[in-house]
């Protein structure tokens, strides 16, 4: 089968499909054994910079699920690594910076990203791309606002106190941080494309912090900036919370919006609009219920997509550790079976 034919690109594109195409946010990780076995005792980070194991994690789901698509295996936070940021992933943490930006100084560490910064990526991606064959190959990167977050904070927050307070007290230091991100944002998703990267999604999994009208000042004109930077594949935008944004965030110039749980997806496709396909979007924790809960939920979302001018099925957020990998198989093959 030719790449481009593939279900998972025919589906971004709104195109007829023979079969609704599926793949999983975290699908390489944390659940899987083979993903514990290869990382036992390898920091997240230098996993992230060595190219045979990128392959090796990206690969993994692909060959046990046979799901529609692979996503590379890396962090949001690679690219402010590749820079010169200092920070760490912190096992149960997640991202720590060990400077917070917190005043215009701050902004210096943020310069461009080059190709030459990043160059596992390049090399994991080639690898990849002749080892998937007819399987598309997702490229991804956070979203300004989401690593402006962490880079405010200093890590995760549950309120993004300094964050809002930035955004709203200093605006134009908020958006002088937004344009740098954007930049580097921008080069990051170029070099894994021009690499080989089938399609892209842009991670956004804080803005549903941000009411409707917030998030057309402080955070769309840096979206719409980074999808214009990257129109020659299918793009994907996620974000968790945002059932309130889908309408804005289908103005953002991408051809995919994703959906987590709490919205239905008939629901989705009214409030995105026109023009645009859905991916999404079973509550990742249905999956450690038993197989009767997981098959009649997923149903109903396959019912659901057929709002949609396409549809990727897909969680409405990461694979959680604790999923059993045989549950994911099973409801790959069900939304395989599913016309």
């Amino acid at each position: 089968m030719n790449l481009a034919d593939s279900a998972f690109l025919r589906a971004c594109r709104r195109q007829p499909v023979d079969h609704t195409p599926v793949w999983y946010m975290r699908q390489a990780g944390r659940s899987l054994p083979e993903y514990l076995k290869v990382r036992e005792g390898v920091p997240m980070l230098t996993a992230c910079a060595t190219p045979d194991l990128i392959v090796e994690i990206t690969m993994q789901p692909v060959r046990r699920y046979g799901v529609d698509a692979a996503i590379f295996f890396s962090d949001i936070v690679v690219p402010l690594k590749a820079i010169g940021v200092d920070l760490d992933i912190k096992p149960g943490v997640g991202p720590v910076i060990a400077d917070p930006i917190r005043d215009r100084a701050g902004l210096e560490v943020l310069r461009p990203l080059e190709p030459g910064d990043v160059p596992y990526v390049t090399e994991a991606i080639q690898s990849l791309v002749g080892e998937l064959g007819s399987t598309p190959l997702i490229g991804f990167a956070g979203a300004p606002f989401t690593l402006a977050s962490y880079l405010i904070e200093g890590g995760p927050s549950k309120n993004h106190d300094h964050t809002k307070a930035m955004m709203y007290g200093e605006p134009a230091l908020w958006h002088a941080l937004m344009e740098r991100l954007t930049d580097i944002v921008s080069r990051h998703l170029r070099v894994q494309i021009d690499a080989g990267a089938s399609a892209i999604q842009l991670f956004d999994s804080w803005v549903g912090a941000v009411a409707p009208d917030d998030y057309r000042e402080f955070v769309l004109p840096y979206t719409r900036r980074i999808f214009e930077a990257v129109p020659d594949v299918p793009r994907i935008h996620f974000g968790v919370g945002t059932g309130e944004l889908l309408g804005v965030l289908g103005e953002a110039g991408a051809d995919v919006v994703g959906v987590d749980w709490r919205v239905p997806l008939d629901e989705a496709a009214r409030r995105v609009g026109p023009g645009r396909a859905l991916q999404g979007n079973l509550d990742p924790a249905i999956l450690l219920a038993p197989w009767e809960a997981v098959e009649r939920k997923a149903l109903s979302i396959l019912e659901q997509g057929r709002s949609a001018e396409g549809h990727v099925f897909n969680l409405g957020h990461g694979v959680l550790p604790s999923t059993d990998p045989d549950q994911l198989r099973r409801l790959t093959d069900l939304v395989h079976s599913f016309r």
